[in-house]
């Protein structure tokens, strides 16, 4: 136990560090014994409030509508939710354990206390969104791919791999091994939530504080919890520079521009330019829906639609398609209630429509963003043969 307790003292407070495995009885147990011995006056948890009404309420899926989701832009940080979700659930099923067992365990003796309850991480919607516009278009595809394929991968795990995952060196090695190749994550999921952990620790109304974080946080959250950080910096999304903003608009105008000009030198050269944007657009963005075996009004509205919204940054073809999907293949509530154990084989992935329905969505975008790269090129190729 003496490995997993860390003590603090700083500004007048005694903060208690409990280092967990997310999927552990030991650590669970652990929880409850270091709480009741200490009777804290706050208990801070290492969730954001999203997560921790998702813990509390873990039918709460079942509620959710896949059609809002895609109108807020939010599938990619639910696929990432849904996989991350199983991963833990699968684990903590081997080793007859609960995902989160520790954290609900820290909650409700704080609640038998009577003592200040605290979430004290970033919401995970920044955590994902300030991720993904650190990536470029390649590094989100394979960022993605891994992450997917992480999920098929079944090698047995046993509660001691668990307990000695819990070590700072090993999980110093392993982040490491993240950051060589993207080192961006590795920065944005732990270093960055450790800073944040720290402040909000601090923060922590009461003199007597016990933190129940994972174990993965507690060398970052020692390093930076005699610092001042800007937590407000960390708990927001970037702004788009004035530069991000209209390069959006840079290359469409670019196209059209190129269009425009090779039209006036020669209609038959332009009239192939257009031919062109239409066809590479629409055939991959649809080819991108198909490979998700999509209903064929689905296949059809990617089609049409991508070569108009490769042209407008603040459209995307794959949410018009995830719409069409969405409402020909609205998913079931058996599709909610089975997504853990579906997105753990490649088949249940495939088949169960919230997922499928969110593959779509991003399967149309990245052929699309292909086939603009693909037929941007073929169009100025035409226009310097129409010099």
């Amino acid at each position: 136990m003496e490995k997993e307790l860390t003590q603090v003292q700083i500004n007048g407070k005694q903060i208690t560090i409990i280092g967990t495995a997310h999927v552990s009885r030991h650590s669970a147990e652990e929880v409850k014994e270091i709480i009741e011995t200490l009777q804290p006056d706050c208990v801070c948890i290492e969730l954001d409030d999203q997560r921790f009404q998702n813990l509390k309420n873990p039918k709460k899926f079942s509620d959710m509508d896949i059609v809002q989701v895609i109108k807020d832009k939010k599938v990619g940080s639910l696929l990432v939710n849904i996989i991350l979700s199983s991963f833990q659930k699968r684990a903590a099923d081997k080793l007859n354990a609960s995902a989160g067992m520790e954290m609900m365990t820290g909650i409700k003796c704080a609640e038998e206390l009577g003592c200040e309850l605290k979430m004290i991480d970033r919401n995970i919607q920044t955590t994902f969104t300030r991720i993904w516009r650190s990536h470029s278009l390649i590094q989100k595809c394979k960022l993605l791919t891994n992450l997917i394929m992480s999920v098929f991968d079944d090698e047995e795990i046993s509660e001691e791999d668990i307990e000695n995952l819990k070590q700072s060196d090993m999980l110093d090695a392993a982040l490491k091994e993240v950051s060589k190749e993207f080192p961006v994550v590795a920065r944005v999921l732990v270093h960055e939530r450790d800073e944040v952990l720290a402040q909000n620790m601090k923060a922590a109304p009461g003199t007597n504080i016990v933190a129940v974080v994972g174990a993965a946080h507690v060398p970052g959250i020692l390093k930076a919890i005699h610092k001042d950080i800007d937590v407000d910096e960390l708990c927001s999304v970037p702004e788009k520079t004035l530069l991000s903003k209209i390069s959006g608009w840079i290359i469409p105008a670019f196209i059209v521009g190129l269009i425009g000009y090779t039209l006036m030198q020669s209609t038959q050269m332009g009239l192939q330019q257009i031919k062109s944007w239409f066809l590479w657009n629409g055939l991959l963005s649809a080819f991108g829906t198909l490979l998700c075996s999509s209903h064929p009004l689905t296949v059809l509205t990617a089609l049409v639609a991508a070569p108009f919204t490769s042209l407008n940054p603040l459209l995307a073809a794959g949410w018009f398609a995830g719409l069409t999907e969405a409402v020909l293949r609205k998913p079931k509530v058996s599709d909610f209630s089975n997504l853990s154990e579906d997105v753990a084989t490649f088949k249940g992935f495939y088949k169960n429509r919230v997922t499928h329905i969110l593959m779509v969505v991003i399967m149309a975008n990245i052929f699309s963003s292909i086939a603009t790269i693909i037929s941007g090129l073929d169009i100025v190729k035409t226009f310097f043969s129409a010099l």
